[in-house]
């Protein structure tokens, strides 16, 4: 498996960048306006095929308006995972015209996606060796309607999901095979940025097919993000 320099390393540097877009036809930006709520990303994951899958955390409105809509794109599909009261989780499934993604396969690792009533926010990080004016300078000639509100040098990667949720999640929620699933995902680099391994690649690991893994991965990832949610609501 390719290894990347670490952030902590003497000489390397790790920078954040924050964005702003307040362009209707990004759905998390759209849709916030037009039902007057918020949105804020609680985890993205790379799909086979180049699509990204988005778990959002929406507040102000109907869950399944919020999935309704995302009809009117071509390039997203949405469903809810959970809902509550006036909000829930909805999953987004984009393939293209998302600035998250785009940050995500220029080297940038997104760490906070938010909108409200028609503004939007995403924070990234970018680690080494990804240089950051290149990163920016490509990532604003794919997403000209974004705008750079700030760029600094920080000291460490924010820590991924973590914690106890996170293991309660893992050993409660989940079935043997797919925490075993998630596991070799995890191992064969499914999920680094860049991918280092396909789901077809996991799933010849795991003596499955491409189909059966990705029902597996999809299953742990829903009840994963819907049991921290709880959690964190308790």
């Amino acid at each position: 498996m390719e290894s990347h320099p670490s952030p902590s390393d003497p000489g390397e540097s790790v920078f954040e960048v924050e964005f702003t877009i307040r362009d209707p036809k990004y759905p998390f930006v759209g849709a916030s306006e037009a039902e007057t709520c918020r949105f804020e990303l609680a985890e993205m994951v790379p799909r086979q095929d180049g699509e990204y899958a988005e778990f959002f955390d929406v507040a102000g409105t109907d869950a399944r308006r919020i999935a309704e809509q995302a009809e009117e794109f071509e390039t997203l599909e949405a469903r809810v995972v959970e809902e509550w009261d006036r909000g829930g989780l909805v999953e987004f499934v984009v393939d293209g015209d998302c600035p998250a993604m785009a940050l995500a396969e220029r080297g940038a690792l997104p760490r906070e996606v938010r909108s409200a009533d028609g503004s939007g926010r995403i924070r990234a990080e970018i680690p080494p060796p990804y240089d950051p004016g290149e990163v920016v300078d490509s990532f604003l000639d794919a997403v000209p309607e974004a705008d750079l509100a700030i760029k600094r040098q920080v000291d460490s990667l924010t820590p991924l999901l973590s914690g106890a949720p996170l293991r309660e999640a893992l050993h409660t929620h989940l079935t043997d095979r797919q925490r075993e699933v998630l596991r070799t995902a995890l191992e064969a680099g499914y999920y680094e940025w860049p991918r280092e391994a396909t789901g077809e690649d996991v799933a010849e690991q795991l003596g499955i097919s491409s189909a059966t893994f990705s029902e597996h991965v999809h299953a742990a990832e829903r009840k994963l993000f819907a049991a921290m949610f709880d959690a964190a609501d308790r």
